[in-house]
């Protein structure tokens, strides 16, 4: 696989400059590529918690169910990212997870992870940087589910997705793909569908955000941010000046 099709190089190559070496460390994170079906479950809870996976491509959402039988989704997974960080102290699965879209799945054992942790020292530190900002998005999201309004929920959750979306993709452009249901949206958002169609409507209506079925248009993305009250900090996980401080 070359450095130019690898999503996980993408992502981490965000963080920090990678060089020849450390790129082909990631790369060996993305063998033995498994195809998976939208709606497919990667892992239940309970389930013995011994690998990662990278998500090559595909959307992909951790979950858990209440006793009521509702859903809350904690968590968002685009290409590129490793899923089952937050497990690693853990020998039980904490989560459900299970695919939105199509995808490519790589798994790979704990043992690996602590392969890289031995050989390199900046991919250490972006591991670390992403189990930072996995904790930065839970506590975004905390605050989101218990403060904010239907409208500040949603337009912080479009503008996120945007930015996110944008590390690994520089020419979005206030336009992207959004593969999500209404029903996956409420179950985001802590709101009903309905609740969801209705918010949608009303930021149509100001003119901040357009959706068309699974796709979105945001033709101001500065408007949208103050909308939902959106403070970029949580997502600054640059580590570059990390590295040149000690060099």
């Amino acid at each position: 696989m070359s450095e130019d099709q690898s999503c996980i190089i993408h992502h981490f190559s965000h963080y920090c400059s990678l060089s020849k070496e450390e790129k082909e460390l990631l790369v060996t994170l993305e063998e033995s590529p498994t195809d998976i079906k939208s709606g497919a479950l990667l892992w239940e809870i309970g389930d013995s918690a011994n690998e990662f996976c990278t998500l090559k491509s595909g959307w992909a959402y951790s979950y858990r169910h209440l006793e009521n039988g509702d859903r809350q989704i904690l968590e968002i997974y685009l290409p590129g990212d490793i899923i089952g960080l937050r497990e690693f102290a853990f020998s039980q699965r904490l989560e459900n997870v299970r695919m939105i879209t199509n995808g490519v799945v790589c798994h790979f054992p704990h043992k690996r992870l602590l392969e890289i942790f031995r050989l390199s020292v900046p991919l250490t530190s972006v591991m670390f940087a992403i189990a930072s900002r996995h904790q930065a998005l839970t506590t975004e999201r905390l605050i989101t589910l218990a403060r904010r309004s239907a409208r500040q929920k949603t337009a912080h959750f479009l503008y996120e997705m945007h930015a996110r979306l944008s590390q690994t993709n520089s020419h979005l452009d206030g336009k992207f793909k959004l593969p999500l249901s209404q029903e996956q949206l409420a179950d985001i958002l802590g709101l009903s569908p309905v609740h969801v169609s209705r918010t949608f409507s009303l930021l149509s209506e100001e003119g901040l955000v357009y959706r068309d079925r699974h796709n979105v248009t945001i033709p101001n993305l500065e408007a949208l941010a103050a909308a939902g009250e959106f403070d970029e900090c949580y997502l600054n996980d640059n580590v570059r000046p990390l590295f040149e401080a000690c060099a």
